[in-house]
């Protein structure tokens, strides 16, 4: 058996910043690699996991895919993390690749420290931190430090960006996602923005559709373990971590008569506070489900793939900041 450590890509970015895209296209284009891939949701009804396993191929077969849901994979280093890295290190053959997923709320930093443990660190090195940052939300000051941004103040950091800030700050690789919507001038404030954060000079490339060469993405060669101190967190020194700063709830919803009714709905909460919505809807007289991702106001929907033998249960995953997420009211404006 070869004694090479095997390279991990861990892939971070904000709430609905296109995270899932790039992984389905690295997939769908490995450039050779035999990939393996571990996917964290907030949530516990994992829908990420669910559109990377409808890429699955020979090169990266649907045992190769994991997904740990309803929770931080660092706070559960012993009893889920590294028994799921484990179960993919054991796959025969090995994988040549491994790709993690964070959650969207995800601090990347203590996942690196994670990677220190004797078990993992001889066997296994850090190719690259990527952080996928939403262009247009971005240049609007969505998910950054803008003062003239409700619920950012001058001297006040919001748990927003501070995760927003974490992630960059971890990052060896800025992909800059929807730069179709954003626009050249958009990525250009989305570049300044990104820059005034980093704490250091970092790679920012455009990306649309999660369209991105694999070899540009998989192969940095970063050995990120090794660098930790160049990587800043509002959390060092923190004795744990945790996402006590959001609130999650998981709505069961009726099969829906009228889904641009319940996409208008769903927009309506983004203007209300709730940061992300995603889940899948039955509706009826169609075999397929209904896919919904939404990020604030903007909502992207789609009939994936046919109900099969899955019980046709329409249930939508709801983020928020503390103190803005009233499941009674959520239920209420979608009902």
């Amino acid at each position: 058996m070869s004694l090479e450590k095997t390279p991990v890509t861990i892939i971070t970015g904000f709430l609905g910043a296109g995270k899932t895209t790039l992984i389905r296209h690295l997939l769908q284009n490995p450039d050779g690699r035999r990939l393996a891939v571990l996917v964290n949701e907030f949530g516990d009804v994992g829908v990420d996991g669910d559109l990377i396993r409808e890429c699955a191929d020979a090169n990266c077969p649907e045992a190769n895919i994991l997904e740990l849901t309803n929770g931080c994979i660092c706070c559960t280093v012993a009893d889920e993390f590294i028994p799921a890295i484990e179960r993919l290190m054991a796959m025969e053959p090995r994988p040549d690749h491994i790709v993690i997923e964070t959650s969207g709320l995800a601090l990347p930093k203590p996942l690196l420290k994670a990677f220190d443990w004797p078990d993992l660190r001889s066997r296994i090195t850090i190719d690259g931190v990527v952080a996928v940052a939403d262009a247009e939300a971005v240049a609007a000051g969505t998910f950054a430090p803008d003062p003239a941004h409700p619920g950012a103040e001058p001297d006040h950091e919001t748990p927003l960006s501070e995760v927003f800030e974490d992630q960059i700050a971890c990052a060896d690789l800025v992909l800059l996602s929807k730069a179709d919507l954003a626009g050249p001038e958009g990525i250009k404030a989305a570049k300044q923005i990104i820059a005034a954060e980093a704490p250091r000079p970092l790679p920012m490339l455009p990306l649309s559709e999660g369209i991105i060469d694999a070899r540009v993405v998989l192969g940095l060669g970063a050995a990120a373990e090794d660098g930790l101190d160049a990587r800043p967190s509002h959390h060092d020194g923190a004795p744990d971590h945790d996402h006590d700063d959001f609130d999650t709830v998981v709505i069961d919803l009726p099969e829906q008569n009228d889904p641009e009714a319940l996409v208008a709905k769903i927009a309506a909460l983004g203007t209300q506070g709730i940061l992300r919505v995603k889940g899948h809807v039955a509706v009826t007289g169609k075999p397929m489900r209904l896919l919904i991702q939404a990020v604030g106001p903007r909502v992207r929907h789609q009939f994936d793939r046919p109900w099969g033998a899955q019980p046709r249960a329409s249930r939508l995953v709801v983020i928020a900041q503390k103190g803005d997420l009233d499941r009674k009211a959520v239920e209420a404006a979608l009902s």
